[in-house]
């Protein structure tokens, strides 16, 4: 098990609130000195466990909203699908699972992508696939750049506060060099205005104006990546609701705002919502069902199941479920860009 001690779980948490803080910020608020962050992130980026990158503003790439696929197999067929469903550049996320279906996933439609070959006939043409079975996201109340460990004290987060992306996004179009300046955002959230400007061949004023305005306009939104198993959440459950038309924005928005949650969207699909949480361990599941789920009003019926393994997430290939590989897609090619709202 890949345990990290307090001071890791302190770092771990002040950089999910304040990716880009400085160092010597980051170090005055954990009481320690900036050559010891930057030791500790360099190990924890070493073993592969942590690293700083940025959530892109989906019209930036997409050509439409996002899709939640559960793929059933035929049996002793899982592995050879997750394998082959890895190679679909599409898929952002992908989750062994418990339950009817086998196979979790997330498709994103990038730019040029044939959505309806992809799910009508890519996906379910993966040999070893009894099913296919997609919703369409249609509204968002959740994202996981917003789950976070608890450990920093209201002064702290304060503090870093001042350091945090704006949440909301006011884009537009963008120019050839911030698209260039974006793609380095995309894979390290914490890139500088010197390595933006030795990779654009730009001064460093013009790669420190660049970055800001993708950042105040929300393009990019640094966040940290890393499996919530190593910060003592092992569990993932993926919960499916059936909720009365009326009631749906009340239980999306609560949904949302639990502290568990990764991913809550609202679907056109057999279910109204769909909520990924992680959990401490079953009896934090157990008590998110009983307690918070069920004081929902309109909840007519919900399902469950749980991750058995986690083979990618934000499109970065898993090893052992919680070692951070690579993309093996190029995902902001510049074909990909598009004009933003």
């Amino acid at each position: 098990m890949h345990a990290l001690d307090d001071a890791d779980l302190d770092l771990v948490a002040a950089l999910q609130l304040a990716p880009r803080a400085p160092l010597n910020v980051v170090a005055d608020v954990l009481g320690t000195s900036a050559s010891t962050i930057s030791r500790r992130m360099q190990r924890l980026r070493e073993e592969r466990l942590m690293r700083v990158i940025s959530t892109v503003h989906w019209p930036l790439f997409l050509s439409g909203n996002p899709y939640v696929v559960w793929i059933r197999c035929e049996p002793g067929k899982v592995g050879e699908v997750a394998a082959a469903v890895r190679g679909v550049p599409e898929a952002q996320s992908i989750l062994v699972t418990t339950g009817d279906a086998d196979i979790h996933c997330t498709i994103y439609p990038l730019a040029g992508t044939d959505q309806r070959k992809l799910l009508t006939k890519t996906l379910p043409g993966i040999p070893g696939v009894a099913s296919v079975q997609s919703h369409l996201v249609l509204r968002i109340a959740r994202r996981a750049v917003s789950w976070r460990i608890d450990r920093l004290t209201d002064e702290q987060a304060d503090v870093l506060g001042a350091y945090a992306s704006p949440a909301d996004a006011d884009v537009g179009a963008l120019t050839d060099a911030e698209f260039q300046t974006l793609r380095l955002l995309f894979d390290d959230g914490r890139v500088s205005a010197a390595e933006v400007a030795r990779s654009l061949d730009v001064s460093r004023s013009t790669a420190h104006r660049l970055l800001q305005s993708l950042l105040d306009r929300g393009a990019a939104r640094p966040r940290v990546e890393i499996e919530p198993a190593v910060l003592g959440h092992p569990i993932t459950a993926l919960l499916t609701f059936d909720v009365r038309p009326r009631h749906i924005p009340a239980a999306l928005a609560a949904l949302g705002a639990h502290r568990s949650g990764r991913l809550t969207v609202m679907t056109a699909g057999p279910a109204s919502i769909i909520h990924h949480g992680v959990f401490r361990d079953e009896d934090d599941l157990a008590t998110f069902v009983t307690d918070d789920v069920g004081k929902l009003d309109g909840v007519s019926g919900f399902t469950m199941c749980v991750a058995l393994g986690v083979l990618r997430r934000q499109w970065i290939d898993r090893d052992h479920d919680v070692l951070l590989g690579q993309r093996r897609h190029e995902i902001l090619g510049r074909q990909h860009r598009q004009t933003g709202h």
